[in-house]
């Protein structure tokens, strides 16, 4: 009995070991359980400490560009921009001089080529007429776009203009003002008969003005998508005949007309670059009601920009214009409309031929040039007596290169030299040699 009772005290002890084993077993998978959760929990503080110090190293993303704001009621876009240019000219003519604040001293006008003067030293000045302001306005409403446009610039202000002397203040001009209803334009813009791309970046208001058709005023115009890269653009444009009277160049705006300038022009865009085909009709008009007459007037022009590398760096710009009685159309008015005979009461046809050509030389991202050339032939009708014509503009020609550079997106400082010719009906002519500095911020 006596050892039944050692090994009853003994079962009972290697039970409780047993208990107490357990107990220890269970605390340690606890532990051990804690432990595995603490080392994950420290793993995800650790993994996103990583995360925001990664996100702190990085830089801030830019702002998004703003373009533009609303008005009204929100459903009108409203853009501002344009440029501010500085220009520094210095001009030297053979024959004469031209007067301080005129067309002639600003940009290059080939009539303004003073002959039979008296060459001087070189004239200077500096300029920040050509400087342009612009608002862009476009609406939706419902599937159809309404837009508006209003561009501006101190370079063509007529009537009083400021001093060099003292503030050099100048008016502000319109330029062009429009409202677009999807195809329909109704307002002041560039004439439909130009193509405007041709156009050669220069530090001139205009570059090549004689073989250049420029022109702005109010139309009304409507564009015709025509498949496959062409559009077709049909206007009825304000009319105005500038004729000379026999014997005097001077031009004269008539106002007598009664029927628009009708135009056209089919424009082709690809990727090889642009073209442009324009045709123009128009009658001109006299009338002062004992005298008046009347002549047709018709002209057509074809320009083109062409790209010469992948990245458009490199491109050909021209435009070659025939016509009679668009002399307003080309040149800045080089030549009249129509010359008109007293004698006879009679308008007499004045035919014009004018061309330009320009390289754009992309030399780097930040550095480029243009090389540029114009040119313009006048004829008369051969029943005009030609000792009456001896002082009207007869041919004008120029050349020109540049070297523009852009340190930064927006910033153009531009040098260019020019050299242009004037010649008379009377064989006599007259030189300009120009060297032209230039400074744009564009925004």
């Amino acid at each position: 009995m006596a050892d039944t009772a050692k090994e009853k005290e003994l079962e009972a002890r290697i039970e409780a070991l047993e208990r107490a084993f357990g107990t220890i077993q269970g605390e340690l998978t606890a532990t051990k359980a804690e432990n595995a959760m603490l080392r994950e929990a420290t793993a995800r503080a650790e993994a996103k400490a990583t995360e925001v110090a990664v996100a702190q190293a990085k830089p801030a993303p830019a702002p998004a560009a703003v373009d533009g704001f609303t008005a009204g009621s929100g459903a009108t876009r409203v853009k501002i921009g344009g440029f501010i240019k500085t220009v520094a000219t210095f001009s030297k003519w053979n024959d004469g001089d031209v007067a301080a604040n005129t067309f002639g001293r600003d940009f290059y006008l080939p009539q303004a080529i003073p002959i039979g003067g008296v060459g001087e030293s070189t004239d200077s000045d500096f300029s920040a007429k050509q400087t342009r302001l612009w608002l862009n306005l476009e609406t939706k409403v419902g599937d159809h776009t309404l837009k508006g446009y209003i561009e501006t610039d101190f370079q063509t202000a007529p009537g009083t203009q400021g001093s060099e002397r003292t503030t050099n203040g100048y008016n502000l001009a319109l330029r062009r003002a429009y409202v677009q209803f999807d195809k329909l334009t109704v307002g002041q813009d560039w004439s439909t008969f130009q193509y405007v791309a041709a156009l050669p970046e220069s530090t001139d208001f205009v570059g090549p003005t004689e073989g250049t058709v420029f022109v702005r005023q109010p139309l009304v115009r409507y564009s015709i998508p025509a498949g496959k890269g062409f559009t077709l653009h049909v206007s009825a444009e304000n009319p105005e005949s500038a004729t000379a009277t026999l014997g005097s160049p001077t031009l004269i705006e008539n106002d007598d007309d009664s029927i628009p300038d009708f135009a056209a022009r089919l424009h082709y865009a690809g990727s090889f670059g642009e073209l442009s085909f324009a045709g123009l009709a128009r009658q001109l008009s006299v009338d002062n009601g004992a005298v008046s007459d009347e002549a047709m007037g018709y002209g057509a022009s074809v320009g083109g920009k062409i790209f010469l590398d992948k990245d458009k760096r490199f491109d050909v710009r021209f435009m070659g214009t025939y016509g009679r009685g668009i002399g307003r159309y080309v040149g800045l008015n080089f030549a009249p409309d129509a010359v008109f005979v007293p004698g006879s009461n009679k308008l007499r046809n004045v035919d014009v031929f004018s061309v330009l050509g320009a390289v754009r030389l992309g030399w780097t991202p930040k550095l480029r040039s243009t090389l540029m050339a114009g040119y313009q032939d006048v004829r008369y009708a051969d029943s005009i007596p030609v000792a009456s014509l001896l002082a009207y503009n007869n041919k004008a020609w120029s050349l020109a290169g540049n070297l523009f550079w852009s340190p930064v997106a927006g910033l153009d400082l531009g040098v260019e030299y020019r050299h242009g010719e004037r010649e008379l009906v009377s064989g006599a002519t007259g030189q300009l040699d120009r060297v032209e500095f230039a400074a744009k911020y564009s925004f």
